[in-house]
């Protein structure tokens, strides 16, 4: 099972932004950063865009730049910005005769709740300026 990449690759980009202070960087130079296509740079930042973390001008002279300070960027909100759903998911419907299958969901979906609560937590204790100084460290 493969893991969404989403999250990483947003504090990627947004530790590069960081690294440019107020000048626009653009999509292709992010995409040479992480390593990917300039298309899949942009879906991020429309995601980024969105949650208010970047801001993105278009044109000859356009490019992106953070919208707030590195110590103003949280990483739970890059989270919430780009990750969508739980970190698993629920199978089909189980046979609900099945003394295990009548109540697996319940039990799973308590526990998801548990983890998704404890990544959110984990997180809000770290800023885009945390990532900075520990990128800048290694």
């Amino acid at each position: 099972m493969a893991a969404n990449s989403q999250f990483a690759m947003a504090v990627h980009v947004l530790t590069l932004l960081a690294r440019s202070g107020e000048a626009a960087v653009k999509s292709e130079c992010v995409a040479g950063s992480v390593n990917t296509n300039a298309v899949v740079i942009r879906r991020l930042l429309s995601q980024l865009n969105q949650a208010g973390l970047v801001a993105s001008q278009t044109g000859a002279f356009g490019g992106t730049r953070l919208a707030k300070t590195p110590n103003a960027i949280n990483l739970v909100d890059v989270y919430k910005a780009v990750c969508c759903g739980e970190v698993f998911a629920l199978h089909g419907s189980p046979n609900q005769d099945c003394p295990v299958g009548k109540n697996i969901e319940a039990v799973l979906c308590n526990l998801q709740k548990e983890i998704d609560s404890s990544v959110t937590v984990a997180l809000a204790r770290y800023t885009l300026a945390d990532v900075m100084e520990s990128v800048e460290q290694a």
